[in-house]
């Protein structure tokens, strides 16, 4: 099997693609008409030929259904025995991050992809964890199609027959615990070891589980690797001192 490579991008690349102050004016002006005529900040946002966004005709079944991807295919997800809640949907949501961003709510189970506008795409999420070990913000810095997974050295600890991963990593595939994509977040040259990736726990979606970082739906996790850009911005909430415990 011949293993698709990260995607990176270095400080160089990156700054190579930044607009000029002229066209990042010119940008400006066109982004003024079009929202001038109507059209919706959304469309604007991420990867070109990104999937349509979900609305009130959305297909779930074709959404969730089995998923060749490679030389894999990824289960169908049976997802009307989960709460309706933390199927892939458009919601109301006010923020002062710009378009574009990545918001993860750990204590709700929800990771928010900003839209602009009041709106954000909504996916549920599963947490282990790791996925409460770590607050701030970060940038997508690696992107990871068919990971390998290498299990950190205090579930080797907790485990010792999981050694034999730490050198090579568990493979990708239907067993693989990073799932079917994995994003990595980083803070400059740091990686924060933080990850965003798919489960193959598909139960586990809603939950608070005992290990892992951030866990979607095989699905939802490749429809979001397919609308966001290296460099992403990722904002990982506290929790809230004032709600209930």
């Amino acid at each position: 099997m011949t293993r698709s490579q990260p995607q990176t991008e270095t400080d160089a690349e990156f700054e190579s693609r930044l607009p000029s102050r002229r066209g990042f004016l010119t940008g400006g002006l066109a982004l003024g008409a079009l929202t001038l005529a109507g059209c919706q900040t959304a469309d604007l946002v991420g990867l070109p030929d990104q999937p349509a966004l979900p609305d009130e005709e959305f297909d779930y079944a074709a959404a969730y259904a089995a998923l060749p991807d490679g030389d894999f295919t990824w289960p169908a997800i049976n997802y009307k025995k989960f709460d309706q809640k933390y199927w892939r949907q458009v919601v109301d949501y006010k923020t002062r991050e710009r378009p574009g961003t990545v918001i993860v709510d750990p204590y709700n189970n929800f990771l928010y992809w900003t839209l602009g506008g009041g709106k954000a795409l909504r996916y549920g999420i599963g947490v282990g964890r790791a996925g409460f070990a770590w607050s701030g913000e970060a940038l997508i810095r690696v992107k990871r199609p068919h990971p390998i997974w290498r299990p950190p050295r205090e579930m080797i600890a907790r485990k010792p027959s999981l050694e034999r991963y730490w050198e090579k990593g568990f493979p990708p595939g239907l067993r693989n615990p990073l799932g079917a994509r994995a994003m990595d977040l980083w803070q400059g040259a740091t990686d924060t070891l933080y990850r965003i990736h798919g489960t193959n726990q598909p139960n586990s979606i809603g939950k608070s589980v005992s290990s892992g970082c951030i866990r979607m739906w095989q699905q939802d996790v490749i429809d979001l690797f397919n609308r966001v850009p290296l460099r992403t911005k990722v904002v990982v909430l506290q929790k809230d001192p004032n709600a209930e415990a």
